[in-house]
């Protein structure tokens, strides 16, 4: 095998790594998705019928060597009267020496389906790079020209779509991840499980409890060839249209993966969130993760920090109330 094509297995081991985030060879995950849907469904570009622009910093798994850690940056616009969205999305992922970056553009049409009912039919474009850095690893021998210093990394196409369906107190989406890309690794003699097919089913209601609280249940089913079939079950409550808290449960099954390992089938992680509305226009949010598998003896949990800007103010006069 000569030093390029040594290169090349190196990344891919490494980024196998990476795709452990979740459990098993997922994409990076966010607790707080359901504040901000571009993390899992371009349909949703324009739900929120103004200008929002996020940032989600996440700290896995945190204290252990070499923890994931992931940084987003979105932007949501809506357009024509609500009837377009448009979308941009930055994403960087560390877990040790391996790094992956990300850049999408996205376009959502909006369809009107009855006097409060919108569909979301939405598409994001852009590219990825895979990377690892040499001088972060350990090598028995450290005469290994392979892994002697430098950045080695490579690119691929990216591609992904969705649909979001809304009324003012329900929504429901599905969306695909990766669309594109996995022959242009395969060109490289890489085939990274990173970049499989994923696919997102999502869906919440906002029910009233008393005056001036609401619950929102919701669902999120993450699928992906070679893991478990991975589930959230959330529960946020609303306090005087500003204060946001609760908590999510987040296991897998193995719905037609009996060849898979038991150990993946264990019970993952129960995340506590809190989002409040500091201003009309600013959003504030922080997600606690506590594990339940193999880590949970280890005290490596996870912190979540989001900040969310809204570029006109909120008032009672939107037809849409971020809840969303």
């Amino acid at each position: 095998m000569n030093v390029s094509n040594k290169l090349v297995v190196l990344i891919f081991m490494a980024v196998l790594l990476v795709t452990g985030n979740v459990s098993g060879q997922q994409l990076p995950q966010f607790s707080q998705y359901m504040f901000n849907g571009l993390h899992i469904n371009p349909g949703y570009a324009g739900y929120k019928q103004e200008g929002y622009i996020q940032s989600t910093y996440r700290s896995q798994w945190t204290g252990f060597p070499g923890a994931p850690k992931t940084l987003s940056v979105t932007a949501d616009f809506s357009a024509n009267e609500g009837t377009m969205g448009f979308g941009l999305a930055f994403m960087n992922d560390e877990l040790g020496p391996a790094r992956t970056t990300g850049g999408l553009l996205t376009y959502s049409y909006r369809i009107q389906t009855g006097r409060e009912s919108f569909l979301g039919l939405g598409i994001s474009a852009g590219a990825s790079e895979y990377a690892i850095d040499r001088s972060k690893l350990n090598p028995n021998e450290w005469e290994d020209e392979v892994l002697m210093g430098g950045i080695v990394n490579l690119y691929t196409p990216n591609m992904n779509a969705g649909v979001f369906f809304n009324t003012p107190n329900f929504y429901a989406g599905f969306s695909t991840f990766n669309m594109i890309g996995k022959r242009k690794l395969k060109q490289e003699d890489v085939a990274l499980a990173y970049h499989d097919f994923h696919y997102y089913l999502t869906a919440g209601v906002l029910l009233p409890l008393f005056d001036n609280v609401q619950v929102k249940p919701s669902i999120l089913v993450k699928e992906v060839k070679g893991a478990p079939t991975n589930y959230d079950l959330n529960a946020m409550f609303l306090l005087y249209d500003r204060l946001w808290f609760g908590g999510s449960f987040r296991s897998n099954v193995k719905w037609g993966k009996d060849n898979l390992e038991p150990q993946l089938t264990n019970r993952n992680a129960v995340a506590m969130i809190v989002e409040i509305f500091a201003t009309d226009n600013l959003r504030l949010g922080y997600a606690y993760d506590h594990n339940l598998n193999v880590l949970a003896d280890l005290r490596n949990n996870s912190h979540e920090f989001s900040l969310g800007y809204y570029l006109s103010p909120r008032n009672a006069k939107m037809k849409n109330q971020r809840w969303f």
